[in-house]
């Protein structure tokens, strides 16, 4: 397949797994349409047109002809410079990479980080949070992540894959709705009623059995073993965790039990004020489900997937 091909195709799959919803995706699409319309010149010059037919921000083919055949590719969690040189070495020695596929954002991708962040509000609203209510502690926070990417030197790693000529191309929310679809459906069907038996369940799918064996899997961070769980929300997408204010918002919908990928000890404190049992995944395990669910669509088209940086894979068919 051509490298622009597998860049829509994980566009395709993020969109199919949205929690928002495919009508929902749309409808944000052509808000960004009509903005862009209404722009003059100066400002189209300027503008990311690829946020005309993506929605995710923070999904981007960092450096790479679209046209480009990709018959071998390595994927991984975290992707830097390092990662980079081992690929090039790999293909300079006889092991062909034709691309890198990074699950964290890097380049322009990884500016765009906070857009995703918006779909929050309706994965809140979906548990029983207002959406004014959402919206309002939801932005905040998503301009603490604004400012805190302003520094950051983005364009470090895929400047790298430039002069190496190594196409680089980064899978962020697409990955983590298709770990947010599965998860949040697995654990439905076998309805757990505590929280150990939740951390069982969780152990069922393959990249968390696998975690566990690493002492990185499922695990406690709020609660007891024996407290019921409730209601249970999976909160695994929308770039990155949300607000501490969303802990008394999700009691006050009757939410018992989260499961996310990670917690500061911020929102852990918060969590444990109002006795929001909280279960963490455990993020790179996580990140490997999402992204398996992609890798496993690109292999089915032809395409040899190689895994490395913490990728632990696991084929679903």
């Amino acid at each position: 397949m051509r490298l622009g091909d597998l860049y829509q195709l994980a566009i395709n799959l993020g969109i199919e797994a949205d929690p928002r919803g495919k009508a929902a995706v749309e409808k944000t699409l052509q808000q960004v349409r009509d903005k862009f319309d209404k722009l003059d010149s100066e400002e189209r010059e300027e503008f990311d047109q690829e946020k005309l037919t993506n929605p995710y921000g923070d999904t981007r083919i960092s450096y790479g002809d679209p046209n480009l055949e990709i018959k071998r590719l390595i994927a991984g969690v975290d992707v830097d410079v390092a990662d980079l040189m081992l690929a090039d070495h790999l293909r300079r020695h006889g092991n062909p990479i034709d691309l890198v596929v990074s699950h964290h954002p890097a380049g322009l991708a990884s500016i765009h980080f906070p857009d995703v962040m918006y779909m929050q509000a309706d994965m809140m609203q979906a548990a029983g949070v207002p959406i004014n209510v959402a919206e309002g502690i939801l932005a905040e926070r998503i301009d603490e992540v604004r400012r805190r990417g302003l520094p950051a030197n983005h364009y470090r790693v895929a400047d790298a894959a430039r002069l190496l000529d190594m196409p680089l191309m980064s899978v962020h929310t697409p990955a983590d709705n298709n770990v947010q679809k599965l998860v949040q459906a697995h654990i439905d069907s076998r309805a757990p009623e505590t929280l150990q038996d939740l951390i069982k369940v969780l152990k069922e799918i393959p990249e968390y059995k696998e975690a566990a064996k690493r002492n990185t899997g499922p695990t406690i961070l709020v609660g007891k073993k024996e407290n019921r769980c409730g209601k249970i929300a999976v909160v695994m997408t929308g770039g990155t965790g949300g607000p501490k204010a969303d802990i008394e918002e999700f009691v006050k919908a009757g939410v018992g039990t989260v499961v996310e990928m990670h917690m500061t000890d911020e929102k852990m404190e918060e969590a444990k004020k109002h006795h929001l049992n909280v279960v963490i995944a455990g993020h790179i395990a996580s990140d490997s489900i999402g992204m398996n669910i992609i890798l496993d669509e690109f292999e089915k088209r032809g395409v040899e997937v190689l895994a490395f940086s913490g990728i632990i894979r696991h084929r679903r068919f």
